[in-house]
């Protein structure tokens, strides 16, 4: 059996052509933090058909197979074959593969079926998973056929005018339109299938204590029930050894705080921290025993990196630290949400970091794990945010409650995340000024994601109307750098901004819920669309503003960064943002990723290094006359 996973040493390579022409790489691990040495890829062609009708309900249903897919790229995407774009809300996939002789349990994983998946395997029907976002998985051993291929079938549903599921930037609409972009229908992240013994290790969490100096553990065992179960942590960071503890297993789980050895000094404890400056992981070993029997194996890592708020300051590892964010979608031109390759990820987390950005927010969607396993080797942090539904009903809550809760669960482990955002703009609850039962919902969601994951900031609300938040968001597309100065410098009263203030026609904070010295951060603003002269899509290009030329683009840029890294108000910002999306061609870079301008000149922008006097002067240079390749 072929391992296709990256070691967890691996270490960025230096990438800097347009993704355009990235070369193709197996995809990585698909489950970064749990690796395992026997597993097997499912990605690439399978029989596919559209069933519009939803007429078919089992596999012996399917009349023909119309098409071929290469998973897991979307239907709608160019690089699936098929690239249909129409209204399709049945989806049926099939595919073979052979297993192993010696397997002893065998597991069936998808990243992400968006909406709702059905799965049999050799015609036996073995369960479904709701939730467009989040991975899902089958003890499958008991359907396989000895000594033969073995066949999965998936029927994806996903009702393209379904306002009350959690979408993000779905269009609803036959073309996207606005800041609204081409559904992703069926299976978009890898499906892969692993080999485990009888009884096995199913779950890892790391929780990073910094204050006590601490790492916590959390394991649960899954499969054949059995005593005298010994879990063994060895970590390591390069060749120096941390720790390596063994611990009974009581009652199938394991929750234990390994505490690391503490000098208490600052330059010893630096050398440990993880950060964007310095991204230091610990490798992890995992081991299962039964007696003095080895029975299962895997790899992990975490760090040790904790982020916190004190009073008006975010706080990394226990220091103030300014956040210098970029929005980031997350789409590619011909693999939609899909990333076309780990390189891709490297490339896009690479270009963030010249750009003099510490960080992205990653808006309306769930990434898939390798961005985030390559954010944590490169040192990226990211805002995690919830995909939004668009109607406030009992159904849309159970759904995003449900899909978040396995959000918290997959991800929380990741040292790049330091903040969680369950809301965006009131989508979703569009009436929140008014009604209870919206705020009410916010705050639930505030407090799920605290009762869950209480060592992260989290955003009730980004944007404008908050209630209950650990950072204070404000969305501000206003174009003229000098009322923005105007609107948040020094002189400006606090109490005066919040009360009559309202940059997105919105108030800033909801009645009741006064600002309580929380950071502010002002976490979308720019988006200055430029296009290629030579583009033939221009007429339909969309931005909150716009440039003439890629001059004018530098300086409009260069100003508003001047001023917004120069609010004291401020602890952070999300420029708008990473890449030209669609329609959407605001971006910094172009969809293809090439610079719209040189990325020295953005990262010294960026970072606030340069004078009005250096950017104007900047701006006039000849060079400007065309676009700038990085």
């Amino acid at each position: 059996m072929k391992l296709l996973g990256k070691s967890l040493d691996t270490t960025a390579h230096s990438v800097s052509s347009p993704i355009a022409i990235c070369r193709q790489l197996e995809t990585g691990y698909p489950r970064p933090q749990l690796q395992r040495s026997q597993w097997i890829n499912l990605n690439g062609s399978w029989k596919f058909s559209f069933n519009d009708q939803g007429n078919w309900k089992r596999p012996s249903d399917i009349s023909e197979w119309t098409h071929t897919i290469e998973v897991p790229f979307a239907p709608e995407s160019e690089r699936s074959g098929i690239g249909d774009t129409n209204f399709h809300p049945y989806c049926w996939y099939e595919r073979e593969f052979e297993v192993p002789i010696d397997h002893q349990r065998v597991l069936l994983h998808f990243g992400a079926v968006d909406y709702e998946a059905s799965v049999w395997v050799n015609d036996h029907f073995i369960g479904g998973h709701e939730g467009g976002h989040t991975p899902f998985s089958f003890d499958i051993t008991d359907f396989l056929k000895p000594g033969t291929t073995q066949r999965v079938t998936v029927l994806a549903q996903d009702d393209p005018h379904d306002l009350a599921k959690p979408r993000g930037k779905q269009d609803w609409l036959p073309e996207p339109h606005s800041i609204w972009y081409p559904r992703t229908t069926g299976i978009w992240q890898t499906v892969w299938v692993e080999c485990v013994p009888e009884t096995y290790i199913s779950k890892i969490r790391w929780t990073p204590h910094f204050e006590r100096w601490e790492i916590g553990f959390e394991a649960s065992m899954a499969g054949a029930k059995c005593d005298d179960l010994y879990i063994k942590v060895r970590l390591s960071v390069d060749d120096r050894l941390l720790v390596n503890d063994m611990y009974e297993v009581v009652d199938e789980d394991i929750n234990r705080r390994i505490a690391l050895s503490d000098p208490g000094i600052d330059d010893y404890r630096n050398a440990l921290l993880w950060s964007p400056e310095k991204p230091t992981l610990i490798n992890a070993q995992i081991q299962l025993w039964r007696g003095g029997f080895l029975i299962d194996e895997v790899k992990s890592y975490t760090a040790m990196r904790t982020a916190s708020i004190q009073r008006d300051r975010f706080m990394l590892n226990g220091h103030p630290y300014y956040l210098r964010l970029v929005l980031d979608q997350g789409y590619w031109t011909d693999t939609l949400m899909t990333p076309p390759s780990d390189e891709a990820l490297r490339l896009d987390i690479e270009l963030t970091k010249r750009m003099g950005f510490n960080g992205v927010r990653k808006h309306q969607k769930i990434e898939d794990p390798r961005f985030l396993y390559w954010a944590d080797v490169m040192g990226l942090l990211v805002w995690e945010e919830m995909p939004s539904a668009y109607r406030f009903t009992r159904k849309a809550i159970e759904r995003i409650t449900r899909e978040w809760e396995e959000v918290l669960d997959r991800d929380s482990s990741h040292p790049c995340i330091i903040a969680w955002v369950p809301f965006n703009e009131s989508w979703g609850v569009p009436n929140l000024a008014e009604t209870a039962a919206q705020r009410h919902y916010v705050q639930a969601l505030y407090y799920l994601t605290k009762t869950l994951d209480p060592t992260r900031p989290v955003i009730g609300n980004d944007g404008w109307e908050s209630t209950t938040t650990d950072i204070l968001a404000i969305h501000d597309y206003d174009s003229q750098p000098d009322r923005l100065a105007k609107r948040y410098g020094s002189e400006v009263k606090l109490s005066d901004l919040f009360e009559s203030q309202r940059p997105g026609g919105r108030i800033l904070t909801l009645d009741g819920y006064p600002h309580q010295g929380q950071p502010i951060m002002l976490t979308e603003f720019g988006g200055v669309a430029y296009t290629r002269p030579t583009d033939t899509q221009a007429d339909r290009a969309w931005g909150y503003d716009r440039s003439s030329d890629v001059c004018d683009l530098q300086l409009r840029y260069h100003k508003l960064l001047n001023v917004v890294n120069r609010v004291e108000m401020f602890s952070g910002f999300c420029y708008t943002q990473l890449t030209d999306t669609f329609q959407e061609a605001n971006g910094l870079l172009y969809a293809d990723r090439t610079p719209k301008f040189e990325i020295a000149a953005i990262a010294s922008a960026t970072l606030g290094h340069e004078t009005l006097t250096e950017i104007s002067e900047c701006a006039v240079q000849p060079q400007c006359s065309g676009a700038w390749q990085s």
